[in-house]
């Protein structure tokens, strides 16, 4: 008798029934608060410090967060396509600071904005190619191994080509892009915005999108089905390389120079946007707009820590301690949409 009672179906149990569809209720609550959960931490962020630092919310201010982001959040779409495929790009902050000074080599050699803003960008998209082509035809077990080689070898050739020191002087377009103003509003912040609706378009309207995420999400499965997955995993590092060339492009024209340094740390930072926005190193999930939160949210970090005059080293911690909550989200997400699945096929049943 007990046993005929344990297997009554949901629906034919109005007791258990109600209580699924609570249970059913709660996972769904708790699914939407994690995935929407980066904006809303962003949100409460800023009403927090605009509450406790009324300098933030001024125009000049924003200004100044918008500038400092804006190459983490380029660099972070980059990063964002990488991650999605189950990769990781560590030599990204090493690109921004070869490209630029490649770039402020080139101005000592040519007038032409065109060839400098050329050989910034086709320095990123050289590293980004060599990244590709060595873990995809080199069967390399991970790229970690390759972009943790390339970000010193990259390094290094950007220290020994400028000497170890700043080599001053970008043409003037560079200049406007990366440290240029309109009114309060950086002239950085629309190549961001360009970029970030050129990675959207891509993401979500192209067939290029939709082999990106099953590439991510299963390898095999996408061989299996006709996806070019060599060509896509190469073309992510490409894209990857290029935008650290374009966060290259910024971070010379900021500072009018080329310097052997710039980029420090980037590749953590461009991490962290992407992880604090809900990407998944596993793969297969990941989104532009959540990216850019993520960006902004390091940003926001940093600045509420500056005008409250807290040392550096705490911005470290504080951004460390932000990855790991962002983390251990994705394991609880990946747990509740796991069990959403077995709620949906029961009420289904």
């Amino acid at each position: 008798m007990t046993a005929t009672m344990d297997q009554t179906p949901l629906s034919s149990d109005p007791a258990r029934r109600v209580l699924g569809l609570d249970r059913y209720r709660l996972l769904q609550g708790g699914l939407f608060a994690l995935r929407t959960g980066p904006f809303l931490i962003l949100l409460v962020l800023i009403a927090v410090v605009s509450l406790t630092t009324p300098v933030f919310p001024t125009s000049r201010n924003i200004g100044n967060v918008f500038s400092q982001t804006s190459v983490i959040a380029i660099v972070a779409l980059g990063q964002l396509l990488v991650i999605v495929t189950r990769g990781i790009d560590l030599s990204v902050g090493a690109t921004i600071a070869l490209s630029g000074v490649v770039g402020a080599i080139a101005f000592e050699h040519t007038s032409s904005s065109v060839l400098v803003i050329a050989a910034i960008l086709g320095t990123g998209i050289a590293v980004g190619a060599v990244n590709g082509l060595v873990y995809v035809y080199g069967r390399v077990p991970h790229p970690f191994i390759v972009t943790l080689a390339t970000l010193s070898i990259v390094r290094g050739i950007a220290l020994w080509i400028s000497h170890g020191t700043l080599i001053s002087g970008t043409p003037s377009i560079v200049q406007t892009i990366g440290g240029g103003t309109r009114g309060w509003l950086p002239y950085s912040i629309f190549v961001v915005a360009g970029l970030a609706l050129l990675c959207l378009v891509l993401t979500t309207r192209q067939v290029f999108g939709r082999w990106l995420y099953a590439v991510g999400g299963n390898p095999e499965a996408a061989r299996r089905a006709g996806i070019p997955v060599r060509r896509v995993l190469v073309s992510v590092y490409v894209l990857s390389g290029f935008a650290a060339g374009v966060g290259g492009l910024l971070t010379a024209g900021l500072i009018d120079a080329g310097s052997p340094t710039a980029g420090d740390l980037a590749e953590l930072d461009s991490i962290a946007a992407v992880i604090i926005g809900g990407a998944a190193f596993a793969g297969g999930r990941g989104s532009v707009i959540n990216a850019l939160v993520g960006a902004f949210t390091i940003g926001v970090i940093r600045n509420a820590l500056n005008l409250h005059n807290v040392d550096a080293f705490y911005q470290l911690i504080a951004i460390g301690l932000i990855v790991l909550i962002a983390v251990e989200a994705d394991v609880l997400r990946g747990a509740l949409e796991g069990r959403l699945r077995v709620a949906q096929a029961v009420r289904s049943g």
